[in-house]
C-alpha cells in the first residue's frame, strides 16, 4: 500500500525579554540553577501574576510578518497537569482565544520547489523549569530557572507531508524570528524547540490517521531522524495488523528510535479555565501600528532585493538571507568592495561559511570581519592578488596575521601584472620544453594547462592567470 505522511509542528520559540512573562526575575541563560525563580515563578501562595507587555509586542511582530490577524482581546487560561518542573501544578498559557489567528509561512525545499505552509496560532505562554537526570543516579534534580521564561508556540496545520518539508518550515520560523529579534533561534540551549505530530494514512485519503506526538526536539538533523523513524514505525504496525495509539513519545538519538512516554492528552485533560489572576490582554490598533512600524526587511523581501539589486541567482540569495547575520555580514562586504557582489557572495558563502562549519563558530564570532574580507576582495577585483593566492591571504587573516594589505605586503604576495615580465617566462618555459610544444602544435591541446601550470610554478602563482592564458595562446599558435 502506498502511504502519505501528514505533519504538522508546535514550534515553542524562546522570546528575548529581559524579564520573565509574569514576573522580574531574569530571563539569562546559563546562570547556576534555581538562582532565577522568585516566589512569583516557583507559585508561592499570595502572589499574583504581572503581565510582560513586551512579550505582546514581540507576539505582534511575528503575527504581523505572517500575515496573521492579531486578536485585539486574548485571554490567559490555565492548563492543569502535573509534573516535578511545573510548581504551580498548572500553566499559564493561551487557549480559545490566542493573541496571533492563522498566518502563513513559505518554505523552499532543496529541490527548489516552493510550499506555503499554514499557521493556525501562536499564542503565548509561560515556560516549565527544567528536569535533570544525567548528574543524578536514582534521582532527578529540578531546575527552576526556566519557570516563567516567555514561549510564543507557533502551531502549524498539518500541511506538511515529509521531513524535509518540516524541517524547511521549522528553518524558515527560525530564520524569521531571529530577523524580527523576538528569538535568538539557539536550539542547543532550548530558546527553539519543537513537538512533531506525525501521522500516515493511505495515499488519497481524506481522513487523518492517529497521530503521535514527538517531543521536544532541538535539531534540525534530530527532527528530521525522528520523524522518519516515526513514519516508519506507524506503517510497520498497521502493515502488521496492529493500531497505531495516540500517545507522546520520545526520540532516543543514540539508538535512532522513539518510545513511547505517556498517552497523548487531549485538550479537556487539561481542564482549561481563564486565569482569575490576570485580565483578558486588550490591544487597540494604535500598538499594532506602532508595532508594524518597528518591522524589519523580512526575509523574503531581502531575498527579492539581493535578486534584483544584486543580480544574485535564487539559491545565493536563499543562502544569505538564511540568517539576518549573515545578510547583514554579505552587505557589508558587497559595501566594502565596491558592488562586487558576486565576488563577495562566493566567498561569504564559499570560504568563509566553510572555516566557521570547521570550527563550529557563527558569522558573528568570525574572526574576519565584514570590513577585513571586504579589504582582501578589493586586492582581488584590482589584480594586486589572484584568487588562488587570496586563499592564503584569507587563511593568514583567520590567525591573527592583520588585515589583507599588511599579508601581502608582508609575505610578498603581489599579483605580477607585468605582460613583458610573464612573456619572458613563458619564452623560457616553452624553449624548456619542446616535446611538450610540438604534441601541442599537432593537437594535443589539452597540454595547454600544462604549460599554464608550469608557468604558475614558475612565478610561485604570482602570475595573473587571465594574462598568462592569453600570452600563451599567441606563443603557442
Amino acid at each position: 500500500m502506498e502511504w502519505e505522511v501528514v505533519i504538522g509542528l508546535e514550534v515553542h520559540a524562546q522570546l528575548g525579554t529581559q524579564s520573565k512573562i509574569f514576573s522580574a526575575a531574569s530571563t539569562e541563560f546559563g546562570a547556576p540553577p534555581n538562582t532565577q525563580a522568585c516566589a512569583v515563578d516557583l507559585g508561592y501562595p499570595g502572589v499574583l501574576p504581572v503581565f510582560n507587555g513586551e512579550a505582546a509586542r514581540m507576539a505582534i511582530k511575528f503575527g504581523l510578518a505572517v500575515n496573521a490577524t492579531i486578536a485585539h482581546r486574548s485571554v490567559f487560561a490555565r492548563k492543569n497537569y502535573f509534573y516535578p518542573d511545573l510548581p504551580k501544578g498548572y500553566q499559564i498559557s493561551q487557549y480559545e482565544l490566542p493573541i496571533v489567528q492563522g498566518g502563513k509561512m513559505d518554505i523552499t525545499l532543496e529541490d527548489g520547489t516552493g510550499k506555503t505552509i499554514g499557521i493556525t496560532r501562536a499564542h503565548l505562554e509561560e515556560d516549565a523549569g527544567k528536569s535533570l537526570h544525567e548528574d543524578f543516579h536514582g534521582m532527578t534534580g529540578v531546575d527552576l530557572n526556566r519557570a516563567g521564561t516567555p514561549l510564543l508556540e507557533i502551531v502549524s496545520e498539518p500541511d506538511m507531508r515529509s521531513a524535509a518539508e518540516a524541517v524547511a518550515y521549522l528553518k524558515k520560523i527560525r530564520t524569521l524570528v531571529q530577523y524580527l529579534e523576538i528569538c535568538d533561534g539557539n536550539m542547543q540551549e532550548g530558546s527553539l524547540r519543537c513537538d512533531a505530530n506525525v501521522s500516515v494514512r493511505p495515499a488519497g485519503q481524506q481522513e487523518l490517521g492517529t497521530r503521535s506526538e514527538l517531543k521536544n526536539l532541538n535539531s534540525f538533523r534530530f527532527i528530521e531522524k525522528a520523524i522518519l523513524h516515526e513514519v516508519e514505525r506507524q506503517i510497520d504496525v498497521i502493515e502488521s495488523g496492529g493500531t497505531v495509539v495516540q500517545e507522546t513519545r520520545l526520540y532516543d538519538s543514540d539508538r535512532d528510535e522513539t518510545r513511547s512516554m505517556r498517552s497523548k492528552e487531549e485538550a479537556n485533560d487539561y481542564r482549561y479555565f481563564p486565569d482569575p489572576d490576570l485580565l483578558p490582554l486588550v490591544l487597540d490598533q494604535d500598538m499594532i501600528d506602532d508595532v508594524r512600524a518597528t518591522l524589519p526587511e523580512l526575509p523574503a523581501a531581502r531575498h527579492q532585493r539581493f535578486v534584483g539589486d544584486f543580480g544574485l541567482s535564487g539559491y545565493d540569495a536563499e543562502v544569505l538571507t538564511s540568517s539576518r547575520e549573515m545578510a547583514d555580514y554579505f552587505e557589508n562586504v558587497v559595501a566594502g568592495v565596491g558592488g562586487e557582489a558576486k565576488l563577495a557572495a562566493n566567498w561569504v558563502m564559499g570560504d568563509l561559511s566553510g572555516v566557521l562549519n570547521r570550527e563550529n563558530l557563527s558569522i558573528s564570532e568570525s574572526r574576519i570581519d565584514a570590513e577585513m574580507l571586504a579589504g582582501m576582495l578589493r586586492r582581488v577585483a584590482d589584480n594586486t592578488i589572484s584568487g588562488k593566492i587570496a586563499k592564503q591571504v584569507f587563511e593568514a587573516m583567520w590567525s591573527g596575521e592583520g588585515d589583507a594589505d599588511t599579508i601581502i605586503e608582508t609575505r610578498g604576495l603581489k599579483q605580477i601584472t607585468d605582460a613583458g615580465a610573464i612573456a619572458g617566462i613563458i619564452d623560457e618555459i616553452i624553449a624548456a620544453n619542446p616535446r611538450q610544444l610540438e604534441q601541442y602544435r599537432s593537437g594535443k591541446e589539452r597540454l595547454f594547462g600544462f604549460f599554464v601550470g608550469q608557468v604558475m610554478k614558475a612565478t610561485d602563482g604570482k602570475a595573473n592567470p587571465q594574462q598568462v592564458n592569453e600570452l600563451l595562446k599567441k606563443k603557442l599558435s
